[in-house]
């Protein structure tokens, strides 16, 4: 595993984000971003976003570069938290983009319904939490909101119908299944 990624595009492109050791910490890889944002659009202004699984702030980081108005970065781990509002204030980013610590299915119902635009929902590969990740995203997405979703399989278009889900986009990059939904 990588000891740093970086952000690949915005205000703060090249931007390094350390990788600490830790288990199940598996950041994005820059081929995925960049397909991801690509399919975004390289303009996020205005766009509220959620990064529930922040392990490293990737996604939520690459959001705020590219013109995100608000970025919620959700980290369990106390450790990866504190380091995420470190790299927060050496961007001086702190209007912009917030740190909570805990568990994303807890954290969710304390933020407001429907206020996001795009929710990143990559939690750690070994965990059962997709289901219950992409169920909770739907009640925190605005209409028309989107969700990118990183899995360790592909979902099918059957599979998210099946969730309520429509799904946009898909790619395979090694082991990671990235995709992009909106509500059906």
């Amino acid at each position: 595993m990588p000891s740093e990624v970086r952000i690949i595009g915005g205000e703060w492109k090249r931007t390094k984000l350390a990788v600490p050791d830790r288990p199940g910490l598996r950041p994005t890889p820059s081929r995925v971003r960049e397909t991801l944002f690509n399919w975004l659009g390289p303009d996020l202004r205005g766009c509220a976003c959620l990064d529930a699984f922040s392990g490293t702030g990737a996604l939520g980081l690459e959001a705020a570069s590219r013109g995100a108005s608000s970025v919620v970065l959700v980290e369990q781990d106390p450790a990866l938290a504190r380091g995420l509002q470190a790299v927060i204030s050496r961007l001086r980013a702190d209007e912009r983009v917030r740190v909570v610590t805990g568990d994303f299915l807890r954290v969710l119902p304390r933020l407001n319904p429907g206020q996001f635009d795009l929710i990143f929902l990559d939690p750690p590969f070994e965990s059962e939490l997709l289901a219950s990740g992409l169920a909770a995203a739907a009640t925190a997405l605005r209409a028309g909101g989107r969700v990118y979703l990183e899995a360790p399989g592909a979902w099918t278009e059957a599979d998210c119908a099946a969730t309520g889900w429509e799904l946009m986009r898909n790619l395979k990059a090694g082991a990671v299944h990235a995709h992009l939904l909106k509500r059906a």
